[in-house]
Formats: C-alpha cells, structure tokens, sequence
C-alpha cells in the first residue's frame, strides 16, 4: 500500500535550514580541527622564545655577577698584597729603628745632636705616623671609608656602566700616600744619620788635631784599618760584591765615626789635659829661669802652682801610681803613668796619701801640698813627662781649654 506524503513548503524550508545548520557546524569543526595545531604550535613557540630570552639574561646577569665578583677578588688580593708589602716595610723600619736608637744614644752620649731643624721637628710627627699608617687596623680604617667596590647593576641593564671607585683604586691612592710618607721618614733618618756621622767625624778631627799638636798620636778609625786590610787582600775566588742597602751603609758609617770618636775622646780622657790648679797662680813657669839656690840659669822642668800647706792635690788624669815617696829635689813626689808614654809628677808635697801600684782616677787625690825637697815656700811642682822627657805642661792645659769644648769637664778637674 502506498502512502502519500504532501511536503508542505515550512517543512522543506526547516529541512534545508538543518541541512545547512549541520554544514556550517561540520565546517567550523572541521576548520578548528585544522587550525588547533597551529595555534598550539605558535603558542609553544612563543613561550619557548620567551624562555629562552629569560635564559639569556639570566646567563647574562651571572657573567656580570662573575666579573663583579672575580673583581671583587682581584681587588681584595691586590690590597691584601700592598698590606704585605707595607707591613714588609714597617718591620723594616722597626728592625732599623733598633739599631738606630742605639746609635742615637751613642751619639747623644758622645754629645752630638741634630741641628736640622726641619729633622727635629719632623722626628716625633714621623714617628707617630709610622706608628699608625704602618698599623694594619689603621690601614683598615683608611680603606673602610667610601662606597663599596661594585654592585650587582640592575637586572634591566645589561650594557656597560662606568662603576664608581674600586677598593683597588682607593688602595692605591692610599698606599700611594702612606709609601710616600715612609719615604719621607726614611729619607729624613737618612739625614739625620749623615749630619751625626759629619758632626762625629768633624768632632773626632778637631780633637785629633789639637791632641796632635801636644804630640800625642791617636789610633785611627777602626773602619780606616779594615778597608786598608780588605784592600791588602792577595788572592782568592772572584764573588760579586753584595747589594748594600743605603740606609744600613748610612748606619755602619755612623758606628764607624761614633767609634772614632769615642776613641779619640777616650783617649783625650785618660791624658794629664786638665788644669791641677783651677784658679791658682802660677809662681814659676816651665823653662830656663834663675836658680833660686844657686842663682844661675837653671832648666825648670815643670810649672809650679801656689798652694796653701795641707792642701789637697788632685791627679789630671787617671793612671797607675809608679813612684811615691822621696825623690831627690822633688821632695815627697808621687808620679802617675797615664798611658801613651805620658806620665806626671806632683812634687814638694808634705804628705803622700797614695802607694806605687794604686790606680787613682781622675781628680783622685794623691797627697796634701807642702814645701819639701828643693823648694822656697809651700807649692805644687807639676811637670808633664812624654817618653821620659819633661814637656811644657801648659802646652797640655791649654789643649784641654780647648778640648772642653768638645769633652765635657775636661778643663779642669
């Protein structure tokens, strides 16, 4: 049996609106079917380009902190290794220094002093600051001012930006200062060293001098003699001389003068230059004169002193006693051995108080003033003896009037 169905115009119409709706919806499925890939894909794309812009300026903020950081190092060894090298020379300075106070002393005992005014105002300032710039806490101090060496720059910066002032900079500027300093302070001990070894050196040649003129010869300096030794050498292998340090030449030719001079004045200090009677008369002086017993011309071999009886008399000079008693003309008379072929004689006395063999020192009395022997009245026969020979003893007195300029207490006693 067949059925008829009439297709009304609404039903065709709703039939091709869902023939339609079912192709554009199979289009639009279709079409994002297609498309997802590649909307997945650029957006993967995109985020692996952002990571990888994200790892390179991570990469590139770590160099920078590197650079920073291994600057930062350099920076640190470089101070630490001008800290060594100051110290280096403060232990340096202070090694000296020791050697230097002991010839400072030496030559203030013998004294001698430094008449640069600059050296003198300069010494005790030198010293403090040698004291606190060689310091390692002070150096600290100094490089702990001021901004740090570099910062970790922004992580929006990448490019070069000039960094303000290193450690390394700041040390250098510092140290610069501090070395320049200790140069000056060396610099100025040098002069001060080279004027005391000039003034030592003139000292020792105006004493030798004025000693030479009364005959006595005095020894050399000890540096003198070893140079001539060295020089007199006569074989051996050839070695290169030694580098010698400035300063530490500057020192040996200071001991050398000091030495010089200690000797010099040591032996000025143990010769008859001093005056047996400060502030007495001379009655006879040394020479031809009229013999008061005889009353002809008669040698007189020594100076006589006017004394009051009982008075003491003192030695010029330490000695050895080498006679003491009665001496023919001389009376009670007492004579010492000064050393050098030089020796006194003290005659006339009332009273002996010392005995051969005894050591007297300077000013050590020796006996009481009197008039025995061949003598007119109460006085001090002094005489001076070079080698066994009876010298002017003036010639000794006035030579210590002048050495007491150099010797302190030398002119009389």
């Amino acid at each position: 049996m067949v059925r008829h169905m009439t297709v009304r115009p609404w039903m065709a119409a709703l039939a091709v609106c869902m023939v339609g709706i079912f192709s554009i919806g199979y289009l639009l499925a279709t079409s994002y079917l297609v498309l997802r890939d590649d909307l997945i894909g650029a957006t993967m794309a995109r985020q692996a380009r952002m990571q990888y812009d994200y790892e390179d300026r991570i990469a590139a903020l770590r160099a920078q902190v590197d650079r920073v950081t291994s600057r930062q190092l350099l920076d640190q060894q470089v101070v630490e290794e001008k800290v060594d090298k100051l110290i280096e020379q403060q232990q340096q300075l202070s090694s000296r220094g020791g050697k230097l106070n002991a010839l400072l002393d030496r030559a203030e005992s013998s004294g001698l002093s430094d008449k640069s005014p600059r050296a003198e105002a300069n010494a005790p300032a030198g010293k403090n600051e040698h004291a606190q710039l060689t310091a390692p806490k002070a150096i600290e101090k100094l490089l702990s001012g001021g901004k740090p060496a570099d910062a970790t720059p922004d992580n929006s910066t990448l490019g070069y930006v000039p960094a303000p002032e290193t450690v390394a900079d700041r040390a250098d500027r510092v140290f610069s200062k501090v070395t320049l300093s200790l140069k000056h302070i060396e610099q100025d001990q040098l002069t001060r060293i080279r004027n005391l070894t000039a003034d030592a050196s003139g000292t020792a040649n105006e004493i030798q001098v004025i000693m030479h003129d009364v005959g006595v010869k005095v020894p050399n300096a000890i540096a003198s003699s070893a140079v001539e030794d060295a020089d007199g050498g006569v074989g051996g292998p050839y070695v290169a001389p030694e580098n010698v340090d400035q300063f530490e030449q500057s020192m040996a030719d200071l001991d050398t003068a000091l030495t010089r001079l200690e000797t010099v004045r040591g032996t000025a200090e143990s010769l008859p230059f001093r005056n047996p009677a400060p502030g007495k008369l001379v009655t006879s002086p040394f020479g031809n004169r009229k013999d008061p017993f005889f009353g002809t011309l008669a040698l007189h071999t020594g100076t006589d002193f006017h004394f009051s009886p009982g008075e003491k008399i003192k030695a010029t000079a330490p000695g050895k006693v080498v006679s003491a008693g009665w001496t023919g003309g001389y009376g009670n008379m007492v004579e010492i051995d000064h050393g050098d072929g030089i020796s006194t004689r003290y005659g006339h006395m009332e009273q002996i108080l010392v005995k051969v063999g005894d050591k007297v020192g300077r000013g050590g009395v020796v006996g009481l003033a009197g008039s025995t022997g061949r003598s007119t009245g109460t006085h001090l026969h002094y005489e001076v003896r070079e080698n066994g020979h009876s010298v002017d003893p003036m010639y000794f007195i006035n030579a210590g009037t002048k050495l007491a300029s150099y010797i302190s207490g030398l002119g009389a006693i």
